[in-house]
């Protein structure tokens, strides 16, 4: 490694600062405008030369990475979070400069606390779930502030307010302007996101059908569908990066926390340290297990009549979620395939 440095990227500029293990001298600079261009112009001395590089899995880390990567340099993702604790609790001197020689500092020495660089089709695939998420949560939302509206006003309740019995039934409602603004902007708003959620959810069905893993995750286990295993899959990328299935739980944020000191242990609570879509998606795979059909039907109801419905489906989705670690696993290479 004859050129070691550290990266504190942020938008409007770039804090590098390296190491040349050859003479030990360190030079460092800021790069500004935060851009592609500006980027790569930086990066041209560099090409070949044996550089190594660490920067934080922070916002727009990824076209750093591919100009790094273009030069020819060996690229180390750290866990933004666990670099930072690497640092201690002493109160020191907090800048761009200090946080890059903290990242250079730890590569030098080899405690680099690495995230995983997914291939660029598996970050496409991952910004598509991640959108398609938020759409439909965004649905949700504004359904439930309809609700809201109707609530205020005195309405009976309904459960589903978009089908056309019930958008017949909102019109006659005798409401005040202001109110019946309110709805109207909701139901455009959520027909707006329907429209993009129908091509969204075709393109990822037709791409679940195609990819080796997917359709393993599929075939294998009982409640997972097109969505939800472009989904796992998309969020889990190469499992063998993981020792164990118990890692895979703790990536997901389904594991459970524990704060115990001497006799006292309070009581613990999901971690949710990791991507919302994942936790979705093993959720509404667990559903299902509640169905009689299902092979974990007898497992879901020990549980249910010891932890309660709820629990037990949460316990259930951690147990899909390592059968779909150890199922990816198995199919090495091909797990995350591309698709054309």
């Amino acid at each position: 490694m004859p050129v070691v440095m550290g990266l504190d990227q942020h938008r409007a500029q770039i804090a590098a600062e390296w190491i040349d293990t050859m003479t030990g001298e360190v030079s460092r600079t800021r790069i500004a405008p935060a851009d592609r261009a500006a980027v790569r112009e930086f990066l041209e001395p560099f090409a070949d030369c044996g550089l190594e590089v660490a920067l934080e899995a922070t916002t727009g880390w990824r076209f750093v990475v591919e100009e790094l990567e273009r030069v020819g340099a060996e690229v180390h993702l750290a866990e933004a979070a666990e670099a930072s604790a690497l640092k201690g609790k002493k109160k020191r001197a907090k800048t761009d400069f200090a946080d890059a020689r903290h990242l250079r500092e730890l590569l030098l020495i080899g405690r680099i606390p690495e995230s995983w660089i997914p291939p660029a089709h598996i970050l496409d695939l991952r910004a598509r779930v991640r959108t398609r998420h938020l759409l439909s949560h965004q649905r949700t939302e504004w359904q439930q502030r309809m609700h809201a509206v109707l609530y205020h006003h005195g309405v009976p309740q309904r459960r589903d307010l978009l089908n056309q019995a019930n958008r017949a039934r909102l019109a006659g409602l005798d409401l005040p302007a202001a109110a019946r603004e309110q709805l109207e902007i909701a139901l455009h708003v959520i027909d707006a996101i329907e429209q993009r959620l129908i091509p969204f959810d075709k393109e990822l069905a037709r791409i679940a059908k195609a990819q080796p893993g997917c359709r393993t995750l599929m075939y294998e286990i009982y409640g997972v569908g097109a969505l939800t295993s472009v989904t796992i899959l998309a969020e889990l990328g190469d499992v063998r990066r993981f020792q164990n299935s118990r890692d895979v739980v703790r990536y997901s944020g389904m594991d459970i926390t524990v704060h115990q000191s001497d006799d006292h242990r309070a009581p613990g609570h999901l971690s949710r340290q990791g991507p919302p879509a994942l936790r979705w998606a093993l959720d509404e795979a667990a559903q299902p297990a509640r169905f009689p059909a299902s092979p974990d039907r007898a497992y879901y109801e020990q549980l249910a009549a010891r932890i309660g419905g709820n629990r037990a489906c949460l316990a259930l989705a951690r147990k899909l979620l390592k059968r779909s670690y150890h199922l990816l696993k198995n199919l090495g290479d091909q797990a995350i395939a591309p698709v054309a």
